[in-house]
């Protein structure tokens, strides 16, 4: 049996916390195809196991030194996987590394620039930004080079991947053809369930942000249109403090949760439209994740965007600073509802992670 381990910042615990959750969706499929596997959690203080999947602490992984057949690394940083690795890398004869956004770019270069009330010595944070991404980037770059032979690369979009080569200023002909465009999955739940239009709606559009303050979340963006939009009625989901800032307009109902997945469908069916613009991503889980529902969905008009939803006739993808949203939403309601789009189904992502996973050990 193949024994993997997973190197992340942070992990679920047995405590309820479901912080980069994705990550343990993807072992629980590695887990059913017959891998070993081990998680270690930079970030925990004791072991644990999650639904049979054990995790560890960096003591108990440097106490014990088990061998492993790879090693995967998801969003790698320099404080905790550049560190790890310049340890106990050599220990590793494959290892393979899951990019999700931010650890390969400048962030303020692809970032939108904070609401006000985030700017706190803005620009001084944003300089001293600039430096460490920038020595964060020629170590990776540094890394890659020196250990292409061991190493692939995975990235959630091909937009992504475009980034890795113009931030870490390599190519194709440089890094060989360790690369692989492997998209997230969407959860289980909206593979097996189906958006009912005919139930009674009480919501025109739904919006659905865990982290409501992030600027490149576009809240703002939802704001302006339920303004400019009385006639409508709007359903915001998430948390933060954008509305001790920003007045709420009466015809938005804003829910202070983060959902999970079944709760969420409850919410999903009681609207008619999703409303999702972004001003970065790099692929949009939660808008894949309501689009392969069935619920038609309103997102931005960037480049990510054209790549993941060009297959999906259920999205209709719209300028951030002319989104005319009447015609848009009644052209998409006028389509009926639409065959499900299976694209971001486990068989056609994790199982290529699972494949690519054999293949390379």
């Amino acid at each position: 049996m193949t024994k993997v381990l997973v190197a992340a910042a942070f992990y679920p615990d047995d405590l309820g916390n479901k912080r980069l959750y994705f990550i343990h969706v993807r072992n629980l499929y590695y887990v059913k195809s017959g891998l070993s596997v081990t998680v270690l959690n930079f970030a925990a203080d004791h072991d644990y196991s999650v639904d049979g999947i054990q995790v560890i602490t960096l003591e108990t992984y440097v106490s014990q030194q088990a061998e492993y057949d790879l090693l995967i690394c998801h969003a790698a940083n320099i404080r905790n996987h550049f560190r790890f690795l310049q340890n106990y890398g050599n220990k590793f004869a494959k290892i393979i590394f899951f990019f999700h956004g931010h650890e390969i770019m400048h962030i303020s270069k692809y970032y939108p620039v904070p609401y006000k009330f985030k700017r706190n010595h803005y620009a001084i944070k944003k300089n001293l930004r600039n430096l460490y991404d920038s020595f964060k980037l020629s170590l990776w770059r540094r890394y890659f080079l020196q250990n292409k032979t061991k190493i692939r690369l995975v990235f959630v979009s091909s937009w992504l991947r475009n980034v890795f080569y113009s931030e870490l200023k390599l190519s194709v002909a440089s890094i060989g053809a360790q690369t692989k465009v492997i998209h997230n999955s969407v959860g289980k739940t909206f593979e097996l369930n189906d958006y009912n239009p005919l139930q009674q709606k009480k919501y025109d559009f739904i919006t659905i942000r865990n982290y409501m303050d992030d600027s490149k979340y576009s809240v703002d963006l939802v704001v302006e249109e339920a303004r400019k939009h009385p006639e409508y009625k709007f359903c915001l989901i998430g948390r933060g403090e954008f509305f001790k800032h920003y007045e709420k307009p009466e015809n938005l109902a804003l829910i202070m949760h983060e959902l999970g997945h079944e709760k969420m469908l409850n919410y999903l069916n009681s609207a008619r439209c999703g409303f999702m613009p972004t001003r970065e991503d790099t692929q949009g889980v939660m808008t894949c994740e309501i689009a392969t529902f069935g619920l038609p969905v309103i997102t931005s008009n960037i480049a990510v965007c054209r790549e993941v939803f060009q297959a999906f006739k259920n999205v209709a993808l719209v300028d951030n600073t002319n989104i005319n949203l009447t015609a848009t939403y009644e052209g998409l309601l006028s389509l009926g509802k639409q065959p499900k789009n299976q694209a971001y189904f486990a068989k056609n992502t994790v199982a290529k992670e699972i494949e690519l996973i054999k293949e390379f050990v």
